[in-house]
């Protein structure tokens, strides 16, 4: 056996991934992972790519891409322009050069708790300590001697509660950041699956001083397998994420990005949102629907405004790591709390996506569903 770096000891397997894995098998009804719904993928010209979109590019993206990332966030109230922009090879890509970053064997982070669990994989890997964020007054922790480095959030529809944070959430926040120098990371991959009214300015946006990284996504109203994101940053810390990613992959695809901006300067850009916002907002309420009627008696949950997931808390408590295994013997899969809290709880809490499924895979994994033994403990 090869002599290995002693980071590889905080290496482990994704949980959702190996769960997707699992769940490949026909038949099978997965409430698991974040997919969009294959319908919603566009229609893509591969013919109209031009040649030199093959040949290598620049590491922070292509110009014409950057510009209107910018244009786009400047709508949003996040004024930036394109030097702060960088394309990633996928958001996930950002999270580790964040990490990367920031992280040094024992950073102290400030986390929502629960968080996306594929955040907590790549900061637990560069070895960070977690402390847990209270949105009401987060000051009481970004203030505190032991202070964090980094705080990083998921404010719009956040993954895996589906909360969004209200105005005054996010003007607390900004100002503590501001205040306390502590570097803000807004994680934003859902904020244009949008269903009912609530507050969705960056909170990066309210920050008037101070160091800050604002990322977001294509996977999610475009399509996951171009594997294409973004982050935007404060002039001080970009040259760093360049040379990173420099460091990681040179560039990220650039037929990709070829193709994502076409659908983003396509003249009915704005009617296939407003279509995706309407499909999923169906497809949530046909949810919502199910899960009264068949798991009422076991869990409670919030209708979310946007985004793609239920979260739901057991009415009492019960290993939903064991509930799984029983329900993939029965041919639907979902996600147990617990990867996503980086403290040791959450055994009673399950995450439910409800994008992917069709209406009637929804009845009937729900149906199934109520079938498991919600007792076990």
């Amino acid at each position: 056996m090869p002599t290995l770096s002693q980071r590889i000891q905080d290496l482990h397997a994704s949980p959702i991934r190996e769960i997707l894995a699992v769940i490949s098998k026909p038949g099978m009804i997965s409430f698991a992972g974040g997919l969009p719904a294959p319908e919603s993928f566009p229609e893509l010209d591969l013919r109209a790519v031009p040649r030199d979109m093959l040949q290598y590019g620049a590491s922070e993206g292509e110009t014409a891409l950057r510009e209107q990332i910018c244009l786009d966030l400047r709508k949003t109230g996040l004024h930036c322009d394109p030097s702060q922009v960088l394309v990633l090879s996928g958001s996930q890509q950002g999270i580790d050069l964040v990490g990367k970053l920031m992280v040094d064997n024992g950073t102290l982070l400030a986390l929502e708790n629960p968080t996306y669990l594929a955040a907590l994989q790549v900061f637990r890997f560069f070895g960070a300590r977690f402390a847990s964020l209270d949105r009401q007054q987060p000051e009481a922790l970004l203030k505190q001697a032991d202070k964090p480095a980094l705080c990083y959030v998921i404010p719009t529809f956040q993954n895996p509660t589906g909360y969004c944070y209200s105005q005054q959430e996010r003007e607390v926040l900004a100002a503590a950041c501001e205040r306390q120098g502590v570097v803000l990371f807004e994680d934003d991959p859902y904020r244009d699956l949008v269903y009912d009214s609530c507050d969705r300015q960056p909170v990066c946006s309210l920050m008037q001083s101070g160091q800050w990284i604002y990322q977001g996504s294509f996977s999610k109203t475009i399509a996951p397998g171009l594997r294409l994101g973004y982050l935007v940053a404060s002039k001080e810390l970009l040259p760093y994420l360049t040379r990173l990613k420099q460091a990681a992959d040179l560039h990220s695809n650039r037929v990709s990005q070829y193709l994502i901006l076409q659908a983003l300067q396509h003249p009915q850009r704005m009617q296939r949102i407003t279509a995706l916002q309407a499909s999923y907002r169906s497809k949530r309420d046909e949810f919502a629907a199910a899960l009264q009627q068949h798991l009422s008696e076991y869990a409670q949950w919030d209708l979310p405004k946007g985004g793609l997931f239920f979260w739901l808390k057991l009415r009492q408590h019960a290993d939903t790591g064991k509930l799984l295994q029983q329900a993939i013997a029965k041919g639907v899969a979902f996600m147990p709390g617990e990867p996503f809290f980086h403290t040791h709880q959450g055994h009673s809490y399950l995450r439910l996506n409800f994008s992917h499924a069709d209406a009637a895979q929804m009845r009937k994994g729900m149906q199934i569903l109520q079938t498991v033994n919600w007792h076990m403990l």
